[in-house]
This record gives C-alpha cells, sequence and structure tokens, in this order.
C-alpha cells in the first residue's frame, strides 16, 4: 500500500495539522445526521466505537445511499484526489466519498452486488465488488464474476466503467496491488481451487485506458505440494514493496507448515497448518512458485503462528499481516515480518484481522478485525459473532509501525473487516454493516449502531488521529519530519 504514499514524507508536520484542522470541521459541526425524509437521527460516535480516552477518536459517520450495508469488502484511499473507495456489494458498486469535506460523493456501478445462498446469507465467493485500488485517475475493482473492472474517476458516472477483463475463473477477483508508477497490478482469484493470481499491465498515468484482454501478462500459481486443489485453500490480500520490487502475497493455510499438519485432509479436524507469504517478482517469467528461494527472493515463507488474509508494507521493509483465528485457531497474535531479513516478530492482544493498512501520516497500522479473539478493555460484546469470551469484539487495531506495539484497540460492529487511511488528513475510515435486524448477517453488538448514529443502512465511520496533540504527550507517536 505504500505506491500511493512515496512523496507524502515530505510534508512538514506544521503545515500538515493546519489542513487536517480544516479538513475535520465539518465532521465535528455534522454529528447530527438527516434522514432520506429528513428527520433528525441520534448523532453519531456513541458507545463503544467511540471512546474518549483513545488517541484515534470517531468524528463522525458517513451514511451511503440506497439500500443498507449488508455486505461490502475491501477499500482504498487515494490521499492525491482525497477521496475513499469501498466496494458496496449491497449497491453493486464502489462508493466514493470526499475526504477533506467527509461527504458522499457517488456510486460507481456496473458489478455483480450481493449474491445470496439459500438460507439467505452473502455467498461471498461471487459476489462483488471486492478488491479495490486506485493510482491517479484510475479505479480498479474486482468482480464476483472473475473480472476485473477498470474505472475512469475523470469521467461522469454513467460513462466511468472503461472494460471489464476476465481472468479465466468462475469466482471472484479479490484483492490487488499496484506497483508505484501504476503500471503493474497483482490480482488474487482467492475462490478459485487451486487459486491464482494475475499479473496485468495496467494504465499507470495513462489519460485514456489502455487495458483490455491483452492486458494480462502471465497468470501465476502456487506449486500443489504448497497449496493442493480441493481443499479450498486460497490466496489473499496482496501488497507491493518498492524497496524490493516485489508482490507479497498472504496464503491464510499452506500445507507442512508445520509437517504433518492438517489443512483440511482431515475431515473434521481443526486446521492446524500455519500460513505462508507468497513472494512474487513481477520482472520474472515465472508462472508458478514453490518454497522461497533467497537466491531469488521469491517463493513461499513458512509463517510462524500466522494464517495472514491481509498484507501491507510499512516503514523500514516491514510488512503487517493480518492473521486470523478463522483460519488457524491457534493464531492468535498479528505478524510483522521484515522482507529482506524475514525476522519476525508477533504482536499480541490483537487478531482476526482482514484488511491492514499502513499510514505514513502517523507512521501506524490499522487493522480491520472482525475476528478480533483478544477483546476490547472495558466493553462486552456477547453477541459478537465469530468470537469467543465476555469482551471479545470485532475491533480496530491500531499498531506504532517504528515500535510494533499495540497502541489500542477500539470496539466495531459486527464483520467491520475493511479499513482504510487518508495520510494527508490521518482520517481512519471503517465500514460498517447495518443492523440483524434490517439486513441477513448484520451487526449483532449494538456497536455499529451508536457509531452510525442509529442509522439502520449502516455507514462508513470517520476516525481521526491527531499527531501533533499526541506528539505533544507521547514521543513514540512522532511523525519524523526529516524524510
Amino acid at each position: 500500500m505504500t505506491s500511493l504514499y512515496a512523496s507524502l514524507f515530505s510534508v512538514s508536520r506544521r503545515l500538515h495539522a493546519a489542513r487536517l484542522g480544516r479538513a475535520v470541521a465539518p465532521a465535528v459541526l455534522g454529528a447530527v445526521a438527516m434522514t432520506a425524509s429528513g428527520a433528525a437521527i441520534a448523532g453519531p460516535c456513541t458507545g463503544p466505537g467511540a471512546p474518549t480516552d483513545t488517541q484515534t477518536k470517531c468524528v463522525t459517520a458517513i451514511q451511503i445511499p440506497g439500500k443498507p450495508l449488508q455486505s461490502f469488502d475491501i477499500s482504498w484511499v487515494n490521499p492525491d484526489r482525497a477521496e475513499y473507495y469501498l466496494g458496496d456489494r449491497s449497491n453493486a458498486g464502489i462508493d466514493i466519498i470526499d475526504t477533506r469535506t467527509n461527504t458522499f460523493k457517488r456510486t460507481i456501478g456496473g458489478f455483480v452486488g450481493v449474491v445470496l445462498n439459500p438460507n439467505g446469507t452473502v455467498k461471498n465467493s461471487v459476489s462483488g465488488p471486492d478488491g479495490v485500488t486506485s493510482h491517479g485517475r484510475w479505479l480498479y475493482g474486482g468482480d464476483g464474476n472473475s473480472t476485473l473492472k477498470v474505472i475512469d474517476l475523470d469521467a461522469p458516472t454513467a460513462s466511468a466503467l472503461k472494460a471489464s477483463i476476465p481472468t479465466g475463473g468462475t469466482t471472484r477477483v479479490d484483492e490487488m496491488a499496484l506497483t508505484t508508477d501504476g503500471k503493474l497490478l497483482l490480482a488474487a482469484n482467492n475462490a478459485e481451487d487451486p487459486p491464482f493470481a494475475t499479473l496485468f499491465r495496467a494504465n499507470g498515468d495513462s489519460n485514456v485506458n489502455t487495458m483490455g484482454p491483452s492486458s494480462i501478462i502471465r497468470k501465476i500459481a502456487v506449486d500443489a505440494s504448497i497449496l493442493p486443489a480441493g481443499f479450498g485453500l486460497s490466496l489473499e490480500q496482496p501488497a507491493w514493496d518498492p524497496k524490493t520490487q516485489r508482490f507479497y502475497v498472504s496464503i491464510p493455510i499452506i500445507a507442512n507448515n508445520p509437517t504433518g499438519c492438517n489443512y483440511g485432509q482431515v475431515t473434521g479436524a481443526p486446521i492446524t497448518c500455519h500460513g505462508g507469504l507468497l513472494v512474487i517478482d513481477p520482472a520474472s517469467s515465472k508462472t508458478t512458485y514453490g518454497a522461497f528461494d533467497p537466491t531469488t527472493n521469491t517463493g513461499v515463507v513458512a509463517l510462524n503462528e500466522c494464517g495472514p488474509n491481509g498484507a501491507t508494507v510499512g516503514p523500514h521493509d516491514n510488512l503487517l499481516l493480518g492473521c486470523t483465528p478463522g483460519n488457524n485457531p491457534s493464531d492468535t497474535s498479528t505478524l510483522v515480518i521484515n522482507a529482506r531479513t524475514r525476522h519476525f516478530a508477533n504482536i499480541g492482544d490483537i487478531t482476526g484481522s482482514d484488511e491492514v493498512w499502513f499510514n505514513p501520516g502517523d507512521r501506524r497500522y490499522y487493522t480491520g478485525s472482525s475476528r478480533n479473539l483478544s477483546g476490547v478493555p472495558g466493553v462486552s460484546c456477547p453477541n459478537a459473532p465469530q468470537t469467543s469470551g465476555p469482551n471479545a469484539c470485532p475491533a480496530l487495531g491500531v499498531i506504532n509501525a517504528e515500535t510494533n506495539l499495540l497502541v489500542e484497540v477500539i470496539a466495531q460492529g459486527s464483520g467491520s473487516h475493511s479499513v482504510a487511511a487518508d495520510a494527508y488528513r490521518n482520517k481512519i475510515f471503517v465500514p460498517q454493516v447495518a443492523p440483524a435486524s434490517v439486513v441477513k448477517g448484520g451487526d449483532t453488538t449494538g456497536v455499529s449502531a451508536g457509531i452510525c448514529g442509529n442509522s439502520t443502512n449502516g455507514c462508513v465511520a470517520v476516525y481521526f488521529h491527531d499527531v501533533d496533540h499526541d506528539h505533544d504527550h507521547d514521543h513514540d507517536d512522532e511523525v519524523a519530519d526529516n524524510h
């Protein structure tokens, strides 16, 4: 995720703070929202999801027009355009929010939307949009019908969708990453069996779309000894590291990590295999990767006590991986691993992450931890799904990227797995599903209602980290001026 932010550190902290002050004001003034009918609803940012004693403050909630948020996936921020993008399956499009004013702008459609199972739950493998990323005027979204959508953000909504490129699968194009120049894009078909990734030539800074079926460079797979077919194993979030010139792709479960573990071949038994990290060299012609080769710095690195979904590149060539017990019940921490040395550190008291994000504006990682097992201090979520224990709330995790220490954990509603931050404005965006009384599979904790202001549609919560204030009180959180 560093590809968007290579030049951010030249911005001085003083000018940065002044811009932030102007940006946050509308959010505070807009604390009382209006419904479509014009009736006032309770103000947002109340309850466990808006604590007063955290450094990361809830400032407002943005309502998304249309159907209630039953299902969404990955989100993204382009700080140069001051835009946040959310893969909104409920409304079959990508929602765009202005990160300066904290206001909804538009939804760009053309996606499959929510596909339901017979019992009314969401069938993730064929719903869309899914993965989302952007560079300049170009927005890319994965769809549930195995296509990559190419969107021109400078075009009117009706003509913004410029291409829909099949990847050859039958299930969704999921998470993706771009090189720094925006010219190469890697997207994972995580629900195929076996899964594969597709490397595309992307639009870069072009003013016209150059992408179509011929922009596919190659498909990339993992050796069957590592990802055996027939067991639903997958590839998840990629990230691009400009220093090593490699894509890093999280793999939730791999065979024989450790030797003899269960990756699904023992029916009915718990998963005991940990995950891996696939290292891809886009300059190589290789199409199938095996075990890690230190000579070429490619292949699958076996991870310690981590079954990751998310991946993001932070400072010093470190990657934060969003480990989750949803992949392996014993993986109850978060992992930071160095891209060059492969040395690692486990971070305790936060787990269960899907999307993770490094924000260079405040040098912090943010985790969308819907399967958090470690709890939120002082908060009880007895009805939280996929968790255990009286304090096991879904959470927004906040981690100091310089020290790799957990800063704080903030309660979120059910399914809160998506997070993205605006590095210019230090705003963090966390979408919330509608209540379970409104949509199947909705929030059962009650936390989302407080964050959203009792909206029955769900919302996108906006958090803010005042870097200057915390610098005055905690030098560990300082954003350096000399990068």
